[in-house]
């Protein structure tokens, strides 16, 4: 991790997932975020707790969370990876992390309002930018990787 000195002169983007079944679209998705703080920016990432996809979602993830954390820590891009908590709440997140971007997929509608929402009523200055999808990949996303296993596992 940066020094506090480092950290000043580097801009911090901030993304956040649940990066079950890691593939391409998520490593795409961190690469396009990092870039939308700058040169030299520092990619923190946090990764969903169990219980947080669970909840919202309606099912545990296939991978436990310590070991998709591990993932996304190990990716080139990634400069810090850490689990979420338990009761998420953004607030705590910003205030913890002190990003200058926060970086949202195509597919986080719901939590761009409440990121928005957030900022706008603390009066911060933090950029947020959507990444977009990209392309059509046949395995772009954990539930088409699940599908195929299923479609595949069948024959």
């Amino acid at each position: 991790m940066a020094s506090k000195a480092e950290r000043k002169k580097r801009k911090v983007v901030l993304a956040s997932g649940v990066f079950d079944l890691l593939h391409l679209g998520h490593v795409r998705f961190l690469e396009e975020a990092k870039k939308a703080g700058g040169q030299n920016a520092e990619l923190i990432v946090i990764i969903a707790r169990d219980s947080t996809v669970e909840k919202r979602k309606g099912e545990k993830p296939v991978m436990p969370e310590s070991q998709r954390c591990a993932l996304v820590a190990s990716l080139k891009v990634v400069d810090e990876a850490i689990l979420g908590y338990e009761d998420f709440d953004i607030g705590k997140v910003v205030e913890k992390i002190k990003p200058n971007v926060i970086a949202l997929g195509y597919d986080q509608t719901g939590m761009e309002q409440n990121v928005l929402n957030y900022l706008k009523e603390k009066k911060l200055k933090i950029k947020v930018v959507r990444i977009g999808k990209f392309g059509e990949d046949e395995l772009d996303s954990s539930s088409k990787i699940k599908q195929k296993i299923i479609e595949d596992f069948k024959r």
